[in-house]
């Protein structure tokens, strides 16, 4: 099957894409507790003068924290762009090639808080997947999004235009969001690997137990066969035994040959000869 292949890529790009957003979160956790702090209120005292003592070495962490902020965003989209990527051809493989479904559930407000869990299960049932794994199914679907809507949840109020930030900080990233990023991070990965692996298991299976193309019985019937010579005397054998040639008695050369000119009999041709009248007296 060839969409085993790109599947499996795009299943790789949820991969790194994921491990770059927990690598994104980590960095501004980190850039928070070192310098965040520190730099706001350096911030504070410079009192908007760019030209104030100090000011250079403030530029220049603004400059990281406002890379850091981008690098962020950017693995946060590449992530969702992946794993929708991975959702529209796992759904390919199992059939089902809508996309609206897909769209409706993670982008409309109030129907993505439950929809996407309810599309990936029947996705997952749709891999036709053993059944012994339902149990286990079910429960890691269930945390991968309780903690996918806790983590998108501490982020939103910390990144919420106007959101206060605990403890002077300039993002409030720390050790709780950046746990909970990872956690929902590493569960997600292991439903594409689940689903991902059920497909390509399924496809292989579907390879080697592939039947061999044979042509329509009618169409066998209609190709002519040519027999070989020893099949044609074998034939006209069989043939021969069936019908047996019946002697045809042939005429003597001593036997002469009917006339055609002798007049046929009366009684042969059917008609009356005519009788000789006599006068009266004789």
């Amino acid at each position: 099957m060839r969409s085993i292949p790109s599947l499996q890529k795009s299943a790789s790009a949820v991969y790194v894409t994921l491990t770059a957003l927990v690598v994104a979160v980590a960095a501004l956790a980190v850039f928070e507790q070192v310098r965040g702090r520190r730099l706001v209120l350096e911030i504070s005292e410079l009192n908007g003068d760019p030209h104030a003592p100090g000011a250079d070495a403030v530029f220049g962490a603004v400059t990281v924290f406002a890379i850091l902020i981008m690098f962020f965003a950017a693995s946060a989209i590449a992530a969702v762009a992946a794993y929708l990527n991975w959702l529209l051809r796992a759904r390919q493989g199992a059939d089902r090639t809508a996309v609206a479904p897909v769209l409706v559930s993670w982008f409309v407000p109030v129907v993505n808080l439950a929809a996407p869990p309810v599309l990936v299960d029947r996705l997952w049932r749709a891999s036709r997947p053993p059944l012994d794994r339902r149990l286990r199914w079910k429960a890691l679907l269930t945390a991968w999004w309780l903690s996918w809507l806790v983590a998108s949840a501490l982020v939103l109020a910390r990144l919420w235009p106007g959101a206060p930030q605990g403890g002077a900080s300039l993002t409030g990233f720390g050790l709780t969001e950046l746990v909970a990023v990872a956690t929902a991070s590493l569960l997600c990965a292991t439903t594409v690997r689940q689903i991902t692996g059920i497909q390509a298991a399924g496809g292989g299976h579907r390879r080697r137990t592939r039947p061999e193309r044979r042509l329509p019985a009618q169409a066998a019937e209609t190709v002519p066969v040519k027999p070989t010579s020893v099949q044609q005397d074998q034939v006209k054998q069989d043939r021969v035994k069936r019908n047996p040639v019946r002697s045809v008695p042939t005429p003597l050369a001593d036997d002469p040959a009917p006339s055609l000119s002798e007049a046929p009999s009366p009684e042969v041709s059917g008609q009356e000869q005519p009788q000789e009248v006599h006068p009266a007296g004789q």
